[in-house]
Order: C-alpha cells, then structure tokens, then sequence
C-alpha cells in the first residue's frame, strides 16, 4: 500500500500539513512503481486497541482512512482492532485457559489461546466459557480470569460501537502474550496493510517491541493530540 496518498487525504480532512513528519514510525517500502496505479480490491487496517484514551484516538483515525479509502478508491476496507492481555495480567494463560469461545450471529471459532472473531455491529453477543483446568501454582484465580474475559468483551463491544457510527466492515482479534508479537502475528495472517497504535513516538516500549523488518507500515497519533489534553 502507498501510505502518501492516505496521509494527504488525512491532511486535508483535518487541517494539518505535518502529518507525515508526525505519525509514521515505521515506513515500509513504498508500492513498486509496476504496481502503481493498480487498485486495490481490499484493505485491512490494524488497530492496537486497549480502550485507553489513545487507541481510541488511534481507531478514529483508522475509522476516517477506511472511509476515505472507500470513497476515493471504491476499495473493500476492513477495520480489525486487536486487543492483547498481556503475559504478566495473565500468567501462564496458554496453560491455565483450556479454551474461550466467542458466539457470534455469523459465526463460532475456537482456537485457543487466541480468537479473533468478526461480527455483525449491531449483534455482538459474547460467549466465554470457563476454563476446565488449573495449575495450582497459577497467580490468578479462576474468577480473575474469566473478569478479564469480561473486561475484554467490554472493550471489543465498545471498539465496534465506534465502527458501526462509521459502517465500517470490522473484525476483533482478542490474543495473550506479548503486545509487539502478538500484533506481528495478526499482521502477517490478516495480510494487514497498515498498523496503527496510540503511540507517538518510536521509542515507545511497544513501538520497540515490534523489532525490525516489520511487515507494514505503523502510524501512531499526532502529538497535536496530547499536546491539547494537556
């Protein structure tokens, strides 16, 4: 994918010409110049969501490229946020949680320890189911783990209230592990042509964590954001 053309539509929508500057911080190569001109049939845009304030500023901008991509290219776009519960809010989760089943009107996937589950935005009904097992040396409760599946249902519901004011096509990954790779792992498998988080620095630890080569461009959030919360 071209990332020039989406940060100048980006540009012109808001008002701002540092856009570039301010929100790349990973650049892949640009789209070699015999595929230039091509359209694109779809588009998958990631999103590192935590309900936090900055992800959420994060999955607005990808809200607003999925549709000026839509309106400007007449692509498929799809917006899918990943949320990830980290190894240290969930320790041991690959050996504690036996399985977690999300129950969607259009579809039911396990595979455990990870799910990632596309629903309808107006119908999103989720379903976990306890686990069967646990170690005795485990941290965390079995009650702990199931309010983090509820906690986790929270966010993924409220992620698609904010697509559905969009009518944007979306998906949600939930994932245990480490944040940098479990955000690499839904790239690669989703195909995702652009990842955009809530940081606005490439030092940012989870910026860090993506490591090298990594297989999309990133976008964070302009600082213009913070600077005015603060």
């Amino acid at each position: 994918m071209n990332l020039k053309p989406i940060l100048v539509r980006l540009q012109n929508a808001i008002g701002r010409d540092d856009l570039i500057e301010q929100m790349v911080l990973i650049s892949t190569p640009e789209t070699p110049v015999c595929k230039q001109g091509q359209p694109e049939k779809s588009v998958n845009l990631i999103v590192g969501y935590n309900s936090s304030p900055n992800s959420h500023t994060a999955l607005d901008i990808a809200l607003l490229i999925a549709h000026q991509t839509r309106l400007a290219t007449k692509a498929q776009v799809t917006v899918q946020v990943v949320y990830v519960i980290e190894e240290n809010q969930s320790s041991h989760a690959a050996d504690v949680l036996q399985k977690e089943e999300f129950v969607t009107q259009r579809a039911t996937e396990q595979n455990p320890p990870h799910s990632s589950t596309s629903f309808p935005l107006n119908e999103f009904d989720t379903g976990v189911t306890t686990q069967t097992k646990m170690q005795a040396n485990t941290t965390y409760s079995q009650e702990r783990l199931v309010d983090r599946f509820a906690q986790a249902e929270g966010i993924l519901r409220q992620a698609s209230c904010l697509a559905a004011e969009w009518k944007s096509s979306f998906k949600a990954h939930l994932r245990f592990g480490c944040i940098g790779r479990e955000l690499r792992k839904v790239v690669v498998s989703e195909g995702a042509d652009l990842l955009l988080l809530g940081c606005n620095s490439v030092n940012h630890p989870i910026v860090q964590h993506l490591g090298s080569k990594f297989p999309c461009s990133v976008l964070g959030i302009p600082n213009f954001v913070n600077e005015k919360r603060a």
